[in-house]
């Protein structure tokens, strides 16, 4: 029997960071996607971005103390092993809209930084791994996969999310190494039920160098609680997304800015306290 303790008392930033940092080169490989890129649009982007950097100094009149404050906290940044959760928490959202515009389908939303392939195969129908006497209330997950004509796919539906104290297995220590972690391969059908819990909110790691530019600019640290997916079958488009819940106070001010009123769930909730969703989602094919 699995017992359940408690990490919040070792969970940092720099636990966290580094767990990223290595998953993202172990898992990508990003250069060689780009390896063919001219170099009239790295120097484009380059450029512009420099640009709208040397813009800002000039409008706001940045001072030498803020210029070598900002370069320390750069430095530190890359220290801590946290430019996996600042590009994934700033950034990444305006370009998941970007590459997802011209989609017929279901929305997608942003991956950020705790996704891990290989995760154990469920079935169509079939329990998350997770701890015995997981807690969090039980939630039942209900959908199908189609495609954009309305053909039912055979496809995967990758899950993945916080427990009900907001920490994810592999970035948090004490908890089982696929907990909460899950692919469903549907039928001929597409449909799939998946058995989980509800996740909890929880505020990004704040301890590290993330943690003080939300502190010197006032800002918080929450996401909503939420459930990530990767959908994906064959011939169609991979769709990344989360889904979440109504009612959390982080809806509307999501420091990720990922949420979409699309990927908004409906639960219901039946006479044991349990919950239940039905969510379905649409792929579009890949273009020839």
């Amino acid at each position: 029997m699995t017992t359940i303790e408690n990490p919040i008392d070792s969970a940092t930033a720099a636990a966290s960071g580094a767990s990223a940092t290595e998953r993202f080169h172990t898992d990508k490989s990003p250069f060689a996607a780009v390896k063919d890129t001219p170099k009239e649009r790295v120097s484009q982007l380059a450029g512009e971005v420099l640009s709208a950097v040397h813009d800002t100094i000039r409008r706001h009149r940045v001072s030498y103390d803020e210029y070598n404050a900002l370069k320390a906290w750069l430095i530190e940044v890359g220290a801590d092993g946290e430019w996996p959760l600042f590009l994934d928490v700033w950034v990444e959202h305006v370009v998941e809209d970007v590459a997802t515009d011209h989609r017929a389908g279901s929305k997608g939303t942003i991956e950020g930084p705790y996704y891990v392939p290989g995760s154990p195969e469920c079935g169509a129908r079939g329990t998350i791994p997770m701890r015995d006497g997981e807690p969090g209330t039980p939630l039942v997950w209900q959908g199908t996969i189609t495609s954009t004509d309305g053909s039912p796919l055979e496809g995967k539906v990758e899950l993945w999310h916080a427990d009900s104290e907001g920490f994810y297995s592999q970035f948090a220590p004490n908890i089982p190494e696929w907990n909460l972690r899950g692919t469903f391969s549907t039928g001929a059908d597409g449909s799939f039920e998946i058995n989980t819990i509800r996740p909890a909110p929880y505020q990004i790691p704040t301890d590290g160098s993330c943690g003080k530019l939300i502190a010197a600019a006032g800002w918080h640290a929450w996401r909503p609680a939420h459930l990530h997916v990767k959908v994906s079958a064959p011939g169609h488009e991979l769709l990344t997304a989360q889904l979440y819940f109504p009612g959390d106070p982080h809806n509307d001010d999501d420091i990720a800015d990922a949420v979409k009123p699309e990927l908004m769930l409906d639960p219901q909730t039946g006479a044991d306290g349990s919950e239940s969703v039905v969510y379905n989602f649409v792929l579009d094919p890949v273009k020839a």
